[in-house]
């Protein structure tokens, strides 16, 4: 894809930058580990610092000193997970701020407004999302909604348009939870609108792996090959390489970074808890085969004696490798698909990866 602020490579991962910020990381930090792309929240930034100050100092990529494309969700997931008080009607959410209470309504007209006043690359488009497992009325009731939301935030972009605004992509996000049928009908109607990609929504909220491959199968089955397929909230890396291997183009998670500010990090061949006693004096790299500036330079004896020390340069060189390990593992997954071995670099990536073969003490 191209946007104003360059080219995205893709398969794309994309670190979460919720507040206009990846988490203990300069923007710096995520070129050197060639990202090109990274998701900010609309919710998030709408209730602090707002809006109008973000757009007052010249848009999200100038206050956050980034360069690169940017998307931003919608806000709906938050609106619906990050409050109990929310009202659903046709107009929009209602909701209560998580921060002081204050009571506020995103339409799907706001959702839009919000995001081109941020200045965001690629918008997302208001929909409805609900908790699973739930009735099939209750699913179909959310995807009508969502298919009516989708046209007036499409309409909404072609007004600000008018006015010589507007300028990003907008993406219809699929909903129907793990009904097949729902998600296929809401496609039918979706696919006719005039977005510029589309999203897989709905998915790994806890229907299990198996399931949540299904879904993304079905759907990417029916997306068309020429626009954009973002899966929402994916960032394990099996679930990376397989949500790739059925045709999805981007994801994003916060899962790779939350759990390095928590001493956990994913490596080639497996998941490693840096924090456990094994290795207090273990001289290898998180990742022997990184060559992010963390695994070059320091041993997992130190980033264990960082964790259990309480030291916040933990976090961050954990960080660092975190956004750098996903990062390569879809610009090598992209090389491979270039070659037409794709086939072969899945199988040797899972064998690898579930090997735990790096995980144990290294000999004395």
């Amino acid at each position: 894809m191209t946007t104003a602020h360059g080219d995205v490579l893709t398969p794309a991962f994309m670190p979460v930058g919720t507040v206009g910020s990846v988490k203990t990381l300069t923007p710096e930090d995520l070129v050197g580990a060639g990202c090109d792309v990274l998701l900010g929240n609309t919710y998030h930034l709408y209730l602090r610092p707002g809006v109008d100050t973000v757009a007052a100092l010249g848009g999200l990529h100038r206050f956050m000193g980034w360069g690169g494309s940017i998307l931003t969700d919608s806000g709906g997931f938050q609106v619906m997970s990050l409050t109990e008080f929310n009202k659903v009607t046709e107009e929009g959410v209602e909701f209560r701020s998580h921060l002081d209470g204050s009571k506020h309504l995103i339409t799907p007209e706001k959702a839009v407004q919000i995001q081109d006043g941020l200045g965001t690359d690629i918008a997302m488009s208001f929909d409805q999302l609900i908790e699973l497992p739930a009735p099939v009325e209750k699913v179909r009731e959310a995807v009508d909604r969502t298919v009516r939301w989708a046209k007036r935030g499409l309409d909404e972009r072609e007004r600000l348009r008018g006015e010589g605004r507007g300028k990003m992509a907008l993406f219809g996000i699929n909903q129907g939870g793990t009904e097949a049928a729902e998600r296929a009908r809401c496609f039918a109607a979706l696919g006719a609108m005039p977005f510029d990609g589309f999203a897989l929504g709905g998915l790994w909220v806890g229907e299990g792996r198996r399931l949540g491959l299904e879904m993304v199968e079905r759907d990417c089955a029916e997306f068309p090959a020429d626009k954009p397929r973002y899966l929402m909230g994916v960032g394990h890396p099996v679930d990376v390489i397989e949500a790739v291997a059925r045709g999805v183009d981007m994801m994003d998670c916060v899962m790779p970074t939350r759990n390095a500010r928590r001493g956990t990090v994913f490596i080639s061949t497996g998941r490693l808890v840096v924090r456990n006693a094994a290795y207090a004096r273990d001289e290898r790299p998180l990742d022997p085969e990184c060559d992010c500036s963390t695994c070059r330079k320091f041993t997992r004896a130190y980033l264990r004696h960082l964790f259990v020390s309480g030291e916040l340069l933990g976090m961050r060189l954990a960080s660092v490798h975190a956004v750098h390990q996903m990062i390569s593992l879809v610009r090598r997954a992209r090389t491979a698909i270039a070659e037409s071995r794709f086939t072969a670099f899945r199988a040797e990536f899972l064998q690898k990866f579930l090997s735990n073969e790096t995980l144990v003490r290294a000999a004395s």
